[in-house]
């Protein structure tokens, strides 16, 4: 919801979806013929020294743990019972590198027992071993430990998704509140932090309550439930440029992710299906259970959803969410919607030059000079753009193009200058 004030140079306030006390089950969707699970690994069969684990022809179980390689702690979680089909390069957004394993499912399910005989009694490492890869994509710093990991003293779920249109936190909320509780508790025993806090909206506040989780209510207006607008709003940080939450001793973890820690120690599996939003072309919004690795063009099939030239396949939300350049693209673990929009009717971006209006800066919540910034960004000149205009302060919220009255596109020309300093950073570390 969008609210605009009477006085122009007042920025709108845009507000988040609130679900429905009363809303229904997901539809689950029926398990495809084939799916495709994306390992966050280059696959490079020929350059690794180490052996590779997997080739086409191999049979594996629902639940099953998959590396590529020997000794690589990098796995993916079958969510199907089938055999390899294919492992091939997979190239994601700013030509990240995956290896995507196609696998065809058979017409029997059968389980894989192994997670079950370890989940007995919960553990730090049975978690990092096998819960990496489940619904609400838990980041990597829940499970880590060690000198070279930072020390976290405090866990933030986040019971509010953090772009708008997208409830699935909500639904976990309402849904799953035995698993929510269980995956609590487990948290606090594998982990040995007490500090343990909910940010939940106000309407569920009674659902939030019954968590183990001190509860915090998170504001309605967007962009709130960012993490670094948490940390600001509710924990009273202020996260410095070039910081992470983490490095300030901050974890945020999703609702539907403890959800499936609780699911997964209470039942002996690990979740495999994924809640999501479907906004379809004319807005309509469906939420739907589909297992991690479903093509999303077997989603549009299902639910009469035709794509046409110049249409625009959105995973994410609105604000923040990416494009997507083949419907045969799959279902992963932190998908949280599939966004549909009419090629007739996309505000298009464009390369006309900024007009220094000023409506970035109103609504920026981190008051960044956007005007200036973009210039930098433009040019390529990101490491001016990090000294001088504050690029690692932005939160990525995507108010900026949302406004931006020559459609410039501020928030891809944002997270390229961060993904290419990170490249450079990488790059001399490793020359050093």
């Amino acid at each position: 919801m969008i609210k605009r004030s009477f006085i122009g140079l007042a920025k709108p306030r845009i507000e988040y979806e609130a679900l429905d006390l009363t809303v229904p089950e997901p539809r689950i969707f029926p398990t495809s013929k084939k799916v495709t699970l994306l390992l966050n690994q280059a696959y490079e069969p020929f350059g690794k020294k180490n052996a590779v684990l997997l080739k086409k022809g191999d049979t594996v179980k629902t639940g099953q743990k998959l590396s590529l390689y020997e000794g690589s702690d990098v796995y993916v979680i079958s969510s199907v019972t089938g055999s390899i089909s294919s492992i091939s390069p997979f190239l994601g957004e700013f030509g990240r590198s995956y290896t995507a394993i196609a696998i065809d499912v058979a017409e029997d399910e059968e389980m894989d027992e192994q997670f079950k005989a370890l989940s007995v009694e919960p553990t730090m490492d049975i978690a990092k071993e096998y819960l990496s890869f489940i619904p609400g994509n838990p980041p990597a710093s829940l499970f880590s430990s060690g000198d070279t990991s930072p020390s976290i003293d405090t866990i933030v779920i986040c019971g509010v998704d953090c772009d708008l249109l997208i409830t699935a936190n909500q639904h976990a909320l309402l849904s799953d509140e035995k698993a929510i509780a269980k995956g609590v508790g487990i948290l606090k025993h594998i982990t040995g932090i007490e500090n343990i806090i909910m940010a939940a909206p106000e309407h569920l506040m009674q659902n939030a309550g019954v968590s183990g989780a001190q509860v915090r209510v998170v504001d309605a207006e967007y962009p709130a439930t960012l993490p670094r607008m948490i940390m600001q709003d509710i924990l009273g940080k202020t996260v410095p440029a070039g910081k992470t939450c983490e490095e300030m001793g901050v974890c945020f973890v999703s609702a539907e992710a403890v959800a499936a820690i609780g699911m997964a120690f209470d039942q002996g599996y690990i979740p495999r299906y994924k809640k999501l939003n479907l906004i379809k072309k004319d807005g309509d919004s469906v939420m739907i259970s589909a297992r991690i690795g479903t093509p999303v063009h077997e989603i549009f099939s299902a639910y009469d959803v035709t794509i046409n030239e110049k249409d625009r396949i959105i995973l994410g939300g609105p604000m923040t969410g990416s494009s997507i350049y083949s419907e045969h693209h799959p279902i992963q673990p932190d998908t949280s919607a599939i966004i549909v929009q009419d090629g007739r009717d996309l505000a298009l971006v464009s390369d006309y030059p900024c007009i220094n209006c000023g409506e970035c800066i109103r609504i920026c919540p981190a008051k960044i000079p956007v005007n200036m910034l973009v210039r930098f960004l433009e040019a390529g000149k990101y490491e001016e753009a990090a000294e001088e205009y504050d690029l690692y302060s932005c939160v990525e919220c995507g108010l900026c193009s949302f406004v931006c009255v020559s459609r410039m596109p501020i928030l891809h020309y944002i997270k390229l200058a961060k993904y290419e300093l990170g490249r450079i950073s990488t790059a001399e570390a490793t020359n050093a």
